[in-house]
């Protein structure tokens, strides 16, 4: 774990931030390894938003936002599931959002919101809230803290699972340290102008791909 962790410090002081504007990334096929790697320099985090846009064909569940900690694995974990639910994990405790309306072939904008204080998440499917959920309070995500994009992490950085993994393009991917008003996500989802995530922003990424992955126009 050491040696990792000093390997994850030297591959993020040699990131270089890239304008991801009007691009993508795509996915095209099924592995257990490819992924895209996101690096940021924060430590603790209280509350998130978490937005981004995707395109799939995919009926099995995937994954679409995963972010850990060496001490939990879940502690953000966004994964679109086979029936038309979403199963959201915050600090390893897992909750199941029903009713999104998520359409096979068409681009999508998911956020979803976490609160330490309140415990309370919530996502929003092209602008649409779902109910609030409790999941888990009291507690914030505290680092070294590991981003990944198109897998799901069972370990720390991988335990990567096939039938987990995404297919299609993800775009506009923002991470927020505080929860957003529902003005400002519906600014998002309408491509309006918004702030761009303080931890997380798509027009300045720091990022390493593994495997195969395509940076595409959108």
């Amino acid at each position: 774990m050491a040696l990792y962790l000093l390997l994850l410090m030297l591959t993020a002081c040699a990131a270089v931030p890239q304008d991801l504007s009007g691009k993508m990334f795509t996915f095209p096929q099924a592995t257990n390894s490819a992924h895209v790697r996101l690096t940021t320099s924060r430590q603790v985090l209280g509350a998130v938003t978490v937005c981004l846009r995707s395109f799939t064909d995919l009926r099995r569940a995937h994954t679409l936002f995963s972010l850990a900690t060496p001490s939990a694995t879940n502690d953000i974990l966004i994964i679109k599931d086979a029936a038309n639910d979403f199963d959201v994990w915050i600090r390893n405790i897992h909750v199941n959002v029903i009713g999104q309306d998520y359409k096979l072939e068409t681009w999508h904008s998911v956020c979803t919101t976490w609160d330490s204080i309140s415990g309370l998440v919530q996502v929003w499917l092209d602008g649409k809230p779902s109910s609030r959920k409790l999941v888990s309070s009291g507690s914030h995500i505290s680092g070294p803290i590991l981003i990944v994009l198109g897998q799901d992490q069972d370990s720390f950085g991988g335990g990567f699972d096939i039938n987990q993994s995404f297919i299609g393009m993800l775009s506009d991917v923002h991470l927020w340290d505080h929860v957003l008003s529902p003005g400002e996500i519906q600014n998002f989802v309408d491509q309006r102008y918004f702030t761009p995530g303080n931890v997380l922003n798509w027009s300045a990424l720091e990022f390493q791909i593994a495997g195969r992955v395509l940076i595409e126009d959108k």
